[in-house]
């Protein structure tokens, strides 16, 4: 396979462009050639800068799908083209399907999104099937009317976990829009009274809630990521009213931090109540709080326990090599090609299925 084209639309770093940095980190390591491609210019983008630390290559289009067929039929026509976020899904299919480079979408969000973004939600999932199609979890793969392939969001675990001082320290991060609850997490601060709380993300609630909850809850605001700061977080609190699998989950759990949080999206199928984490039903602030209270109330022996298994959930199950690998299976069915250079077979799920 020549290069791999990975296409979003973004104006800062979140939860689709840390997952676009992971893939395009694991398919140069894979020895493939990849490409970053930003549908248009926003201004100065953190994901930029990381992509140039890792020397992985990227551009930035002129916006609208002209300048994209221009790049999918120039001297660098890439083998596919693999697209990250509804507006990069539509365009990025229709490109395909002027210019015969083969598209598959990932699908990240696990909310519906209100107001004029539905529409364009609804026209992404049901023209999925001019292309092959990827969902982060079951949830987001129950909403695709053509089906797809189930591959959980990955990340890069160190192999060997760096032991942690416990920190009274419970973290919100995610973006502060409706769906990711930090309202919620706010009221989860004044619940349960004792370990600090720290608020890391930007978006239209933050001056609302820093405004009001000031006095229980630290606002760290927008971050370009969170490497340096899971050092001073003792447990993540997931307050959300919709997800999918949130990289933040499996980045904190990656560096030993467990997760305290609400039944939704795949959360369920990453956390074991009291074992390498807390999980209550959705919704539920007061089971909340108490898990909140009862982890606060834990030695340092039975934190250092979970803070283990909560790394080793994620070193056995979602490590960036076997996720890559996934991908790239799904990436080569969809070119009717030999798998014969993949190391990780790949299982569960429907098929990739191809155009």
């Amino acid at each position: 396979m020549t290069e791999i084209c990975l296409l979003l639309d973004s104006r800062g770093m979140g939860g689709i462009e840390s997952h676009v940095a992971e893939l395009a980190t694991g398919l140069r390591e894979a020895g493939e050639s990849v490409c970053v491609l930003f549908l248009q210019d926003h201004g100065p983008h953190p994901l930029r800068s990381r992509l140039d630390a890792e020397g992985i290559a990227w551009e930035v289009l002129d916006g609208g799908v002209r300048p994209l067929i221009a790049r999918l039929t120039g001297t660098r026509r890439p083998a596919l083209l693999h697209t990250h976020g509804y507006k990069a899904n539509l365009l990025g299919r229709l490109a395909g399907l002027l210019t015969g480079v083969p598209v598959v979408a990932s699908y990240h969000a696990g909310e519906k999104p209100p107001g004029m973004l539905a529409w364009y939600d609804r026209a992404d999932r049901w023209t999925s099937f001019l292309g092959a199609r990827i969902a982060v979890s079951r949830p987001i793969l129950a909403r695709l009317p053509f089906g797809g392939k189930l591959i959980p969001n990955f990340v890069s675990v160190p192999a060997v976990q760096t032991p942690r001082t416990p920190r009274e320290v419970v973290a919100f991060v995610g973006r502060m829009s409706m769906e990711k609850g930090p309202d919620l997490f706010c009221v989860l601060a004044a619940a349960a009274p004792g370990p600090e709380y720290v608020a890391y993300g930007g978006g239209p609630m933050l001056h609302a809630l820093q405004a009001i909850h000031g006095e229980h809850v630290m606002f760290h605001g927008a971050r370009d990521g969170m490497d340096g700061a899971w050092s001073g977080i003792g447990l993540l609190a997931v307050t959300s009213r919709a997800e999918g699998l949130p990289l933040a989950v499996l980045e904190a759990m990656a560096n030993g931090v467990p997760v305290a949080g609400f039944a939704v999206g795949a959360l369920p199928e990453v956390i074991e109540d009291g074992v390498n984490g807390f999980l209550v039903p959705a919704g539920d602030l007061e089971a909340l709080a108490e898990r909140v209270n009862r982890w606060h109330s834990m030695d340092a022996a039975a934190r250092s326990a979970m803070s283990r298994a909560a790394h080793g959930t994620v070193n056995r199950r979602f490590g960036r090599t076997a996720g890559v690998e996934a991908i790239r299976a799904c990436y080569y069915r969809l070119r009717g090609l030999s798998e014969s250079r993949l190391t990780v077979p790949v299982g569960g799920g429907t098929v990739c299925r191809p155009v």
